[in-house]
Formats: structure tokens, sequence, C-alpha cells
């Protein structure tokens, strides 16, 4: 019975931790700031606008969060 229990225990340990793995991970948002130009997508003008437009509002969006926390634990 105790070592079901253990089971149990170390099975929601190891859910917890990949959960947190995958809710701080910036697979995406990495690869949309370091990824390769695609010779196949166009290169229209109003594309790059919005892409440069998106980095920036994301840029933004994490340095709010960062000093929100900042100023919620200092």
């Amino acid at each position: 019975m105790e070592e079901d229990a253990k089971k149990v225990e170390d099975q929601n340990t190891t859910d917890q931790k990949k959960g947190l793995k995958q809710f701080f991970a910036l697979g995406e948002v990495g690869g949309y700031f370091f990824r390769k130009k695609d010779p196949s997508r166009p290169s229209d003008i109003n594309i790059r606008m919005m892409h440069g437009i998106n980095k920036i509002s994301i840029i933004v969006f994490l340095l709010g969060i960062i000093y929100i926390v900042l100023k919620k634990f200092l």
C-alpha cells in the first residue's frame, strides 16, 4: 500500500515538473525570434512590418511581466 502511494506521489511530482518545464518553455517564442529566412515565403513590406510590430509587442509584454514579478517579490 505504501509503495503504491509513493509511486503515485512520484508520478505527480514528475508530472508537475514536466508541466512547469512546458509552462516556462520559450520554444515557439524563441523560434519566432531566431529562425532562418524561408525562401518560399513572400517578403512583402506589410508582412515584415507586421512581424516587426509583433516582436516589439512580445518584448514589451515580457518586460511588463518581469517588472510585475520583480515589484511583487522585491
